[in-house]
């Protein structure tokens, strides 16, 4: 069988996305264990799972340089054969260091996320760009609620063993990938100045935001939920596993067909306001309006970063998409990064310090796409008709 083209060749990369992510997803329920067997604490749980953020940030605009200079499909290989090689070294990590090298190694191929981005805009092309961008994250956060799932069922195996079975899933998705996954775009034919800023300011921003925003949510719901409701693990766990489906529902369906109707612009705007609105109640909310307070920031959180993204594939020439895409990439990694840390903070000083903060950035990102619409029509035109 050879490469595929057409709709069939964007299903390939939507399935190589979700089964890398899977792979990768399978080590998080027992990661903090194996941190623990090998003599670290809290402090070293929180710098091996800020690691792979910032090594992301880092190489996210890099990946897309080198995608559009030598092709998305090589870039994407390569990045999947990473994948690989960092799970099999978290298998035999004997050391503290081994293990923090291989999340390091997960994280510097995890930018791979802004060359399948970039990827799925060429396949699709204009007319489908949004819909592809939706895609692309329903297969991230579809691999994000069942790897850990299946991870969980692994664990008796333990971590070596369950390490060892996501490196050989991300063995078999190189050999696929390789063998159906089209060509993809040529080289660019010029070379972009090495730090060159090829992602509109305002959309960078935008996308640091939206995930500085929804990631503090994340970080602190289970001591919010806890301190109102007296809320244990399992609600906990399922309310994170209803706002996850949610999301893979709202990118993977819903967002293409509300983008072609009122415009990519009009839905991020709408999107980021869901998110401000329903982060300024959720601290004051009974528990069944609580509940549905997560899910309809969960809601505007995909509305927003999947029209982000397609405006990210849009707003240049299509030889600089993997530079647009790894820089987005690269804005929200390091939101992931910094944003546990200082939503953690601001819990700690007053419960509603990180739902007020989450609310002011996702007013300011309503305000910079509708900003986007007034100055720059063509954002606001329905691009994907």
């Amino acid at each position: 069988m050879g490469p595929i083209s057409g709709t069939r060749a964007q299903l390939a990369l939507y399935a190589t996305v979700f089964v890398d992510l899977l792979g990768f997803t399978l080590v998080l329920p027992s990661l903090p264990f194996r941190v623990t067997d090998l003599g670290g604490d809290a402090f070293w749980l929180g710098v091996v799972l800020t690691s792979y953020s910032l090594c992301q940030a880092v190489a996210a605009p890099v990946l897309g340089r080198l995608a559009d200079r030598y092709g998305r499909r090589r870039l994407l290989l390569l990045s999947l054969a990473g994948s690989t090689a960092s799970l099999a070294l978290m298998g035999f990590a004997g050391s503290l260091w081994l293990l923090l090298t291989a999340r390091a190694v997960a994280g510097l191929c995890g930018g791979s996320i802004g060359v399948a981005q970039a990827f799925a805009a060429d396949l699709a092309g204009p007319a489908g760009r949004t819909q592809a961008m939706g895609r692309v994250g329903a297969a991230i956060g579809l691999a994000f609620t069942i790897g850990p799932a299946l991870g969980a069922l692994a664990a008796p195996l333990g971590f070596a063993g369950t390490a060892l079975i996501g490196a050989g899933i991300a063995a078999a998705n190189l050999v696929a990938a390789a063998v159906v996954l089209p060509p993809g775009r040529a080289g660019a034919p010029r070379r972009p100045r090495a730090g060159r800023r090829v992602a509109p300011w305002p959309l960078l921003a935008a996308g640091f935001a939206t995930m500085a925003a929804f990631v503090g949510m994340e970080t602190t719901v289970a001591y919010l939920a806890a301190a109102r409701f007296d809320a244990g693990p399992a609600l906990v766990g399922v309310l994170l596993a209803a706002a996850g489906l949610v999301l893979t529902v709202m990118q993977g369906f819903l967002v293409a067909p509300a983008a072609r109707r009122w415009g990519e612009t009009r839905v991020g705007t709408a999107g980021a306001a869901l998110m401000a609105g329903g982060l300024l109640a959720m601290p004051f909310l009974a528990e069944l309006p609580f509940v549905a307070a997560v899910l309809v920031v969960s809601a505007g959180n995909g509305l927003v970063t999947v029209a982000a993204a397609s405006l990210f594939a849009a707003a240049g020439p299509p030889e600089e998409t993997g530079a647009r895409m790894g820089q987005g990439q690269s804005a929200a990694s390091a939101a992931r990064a910094a944003s546990p840390l200082a939503a953690g903070a601001l819990f700690d000083m007053a419960m509603l310090g990180p739902y007020l903060l989450g609310a002011a950035l996702s007013a300011g990102v309503a305000a910079v796409m509708a900003a986007t619409t007034a100055r720059s029509p063509e954002y606001a035109n329905h691009t994907d008709s």
